[in-house]
């Protein structure tokens, strides 16, 4: 893989009060364009790195987590949408938070619920200045609000971001309504059962295998999460760790434990299920 670094990288995420980004298009005339606009109406921005597909996208924000992604919609290897959902699921320190996400799209239909409700934008392209100092002026918002009061009162308002980029996804694939697992395949013992998905409490993945839990069966199954989540329908399961995925449902109750940690209760099983900081959100109203 390559990619085109345009300054020396700072000592870290935010270093010195800089803000970092990555771009990611298909396009390097797009890329150009965008940095160049980025640079008049946001000179402190630092763009950290560049990507020419999905797949690049995923690994730089991997490398070098910055606070900020642009990723195009239509991009070869993985969509820019599905670049945002495997950059949802990433895992981050306690000191750390994921990047806000900002789609580049030369089609204004996708400006739909995620982008209406602020959860992430977009800029049309080729990027014009007065809306892209729109976008501007809201991710720096944003950013400057993390763990704030106010912060933490816009996360509660927001729906999950992993439900918006379903919509998303949806939208680039027009007249097809999304499929979801109805039934999993899995091994109890020595034998193989099919177990319904309603049925399932929560899934829990380890470097191999992944557990399927009901209230009477406990099952593996060689699909780990980053493809169970795709497969599942978002409404009815929710991902609270990078390694868990709980069903809504089986919820019994949300407490903390002495490190102030989040704990999930499931209904008709006794294990807890821990929520790593990524995906505290969810749970803000409860």
């Amino acid at each position: 893989m390559t990619s085109e670094t345009a300054h020396p990288e700072p000592d870290g995420p935010g270093a010195h009060g800089a803000v970092r980004a990555v771009i990611a298009d298909d396009e390097r005339l797009m890329r150009e364009q965008l940095r160049a606009r980025l640079a008049e109406v946001w000179p402190e921005l630092q763009v950290v790195a560049e990507a020419r597909n999905g797949i690049e996208a995923v690994e730089l924000v991997e490398q070098h987590r910055p606070d900020l992604v642009f990723l195009d919609i239509r991009m070869p290897g993985l969509t820019g949408v599905d670049a945002a959902r495997k950059i949802a699921q990433m895992e981050v320190a306690d000191d750390e938070s994921l990047p806000e996400v900002v789609f580049i799209t030369a089609y204004d239909q996708y400006a739909v619920e995620a982008f209406e409700q602020g959860v992430v934008d977009y800029v049309l392209k080729p990027a014009e200045r007065e809306r892209l100092a729109v976008t501007v002026a809201r991710i720096r918002r944003r950013l400057a609000a993390r763990g704030t009061p106010e912060g933490m009162a816009d996360a509660d308002r927001a729906p999950p971001v992993q439900q918006l980029l379903h919509k998303l996804a949806a939208q680039l694939t027009p007249g097809t309504a999304p499929r979801y697992l109805e039934w999993i395949q899995a091994t109890v013992g020595q034998g193989i059962q099919m177990i319904p998905v309603a049925e399932v409490l929560f899934f829990i993945s380890d470097e191999k295998y992944t557990r399927v839990q009901t209230a009477q069966v406990e099952a593996l199954i060689r699909k780990p999460i980053k493809e169970l989540i795709d497969e599942l329908d978002p409404h009815a399961f929710w991902q609270i760790h990078r390694s868990t995925l709980v069903n809504v449902k089986a919820i019994a109750g949300i407490t903390r434990d002495f490190r102030g940690r989040q704990i999930v209760s499931v209904k008709g099983h006794p294990e807890k299920l821990e929520v790593s900081r990524s995906y505290t959100h969810l749970f803000k109203g409860m």
